[in-house]
């Protein structure tokens, strides 16, 4: 039987899946900070990062089903910065990285996205300037592949505002291409992971967390992929952002 700080973060763990899914993305960074916030606190970088990985896997494979359903999926744009992000999210699964400065530069960054995709406005949600070349798209995959092994999550977080930033896709078409490249990187960091002897995933503490992501991921990706119009989808995309960027800041000053 669950007791009562399970069930407050199952409830919490489904609303951060219904708000991260509607936008393609895993929902690692809000359960990272859910479970930060919480007795499981104490717990390794590595146990909290393979559990976030493991709901991650969950939760995009949901996203992608329902974008990829709608017709927002573009095999070859996804194609391009997954190939080039496996490899090195399997060695930032590897190592074991910590610092206050990583996270308050990953915060401003995050901030910074927000802001961008807030002050560019709707021109983003008309569609796109060109689809990236392999040249643009494998650094990119790469250093997002490295950074989300480190930190814990998908990379979606980071993929998403880059590419409307960039204007490579429109915000659903991006949503199905982060949605993929979450759920692939995800389960390159937990191989990443085990390799270098960490592997810490308790089966019976991860079932009533991924009962609850599974409802939260299928209700927010289906609103995203087949209800909400594309200014929506980025507009959430910008509360995602800046949620994922408190979690950072509470890691910096110890809450």
């Amino acid at each position: 039987m669950l007791g009562s700080e399970e069930v407050l973060i199952s409830l919490a763990l489904l609303l951060v899946a219904a708000l991260y899914s509607s936008v393609g993305h895993g929902g690692a960074s809000g359960y990272l900070a859910v479970l930060s916030l919480t007795g499981f606190a104490t717990m390794e970088d590595a146990w909290l990062k393979q559990h976030a990985w493991c709901l991650n896997l969950i939760v995009a494979a949901i996203a992608f089903h329902h974008y990829h359903r709608a017709g927002h999926h573009l095999p070859r744009l996804t194609l391009i910065f997954v190939v080039a992000s496996v490899p090195f999210a399997v060695l930032g699964g590897y190592l074991r990285v910590d610092g206050a400065l990583y996270d308050t530069l990953l915060s401003l960054t995050l901030v910074w996205a927000a802001v961008r995709l807030l002050g560019l406005g709707s021109e983003l949600d008309e569609g796109v300037a060109s689809h990236p070349t392999l040249g643009q798209a494998a650094p990119v995959g790469a250093g997002i592949g490295l950074v989300s092994g480190i930190v814990g999550v998908g990379g979606g977080i980071f993929l998403s505002p880059l590419m409307l930033l960039k204007r490579w896709a429109a915000p659903k078409t991006a949503a199905a291409t982060a949605a993929l490249f979450i759920w692939v990187n995800s389960v390159a960091g937990l191989v990443g992971s085990s390799l270098s002897g960490q592997w810490m995933v308790e089966p019976v503490t991860l079932a009533p967390f991924a009962g609850a992501v599974l409802v939260g991921g299928f209700v927010g990706s289906r609103y995203g992929a087949d209800v909400a119009p594309q200014k929506t989808v980025r507009m959430v995309l910008i509360v995602v952002l800046l949620l994922a960027a408190a979690r950072r800041l509470l890691v910096v000053v110890g809450l």
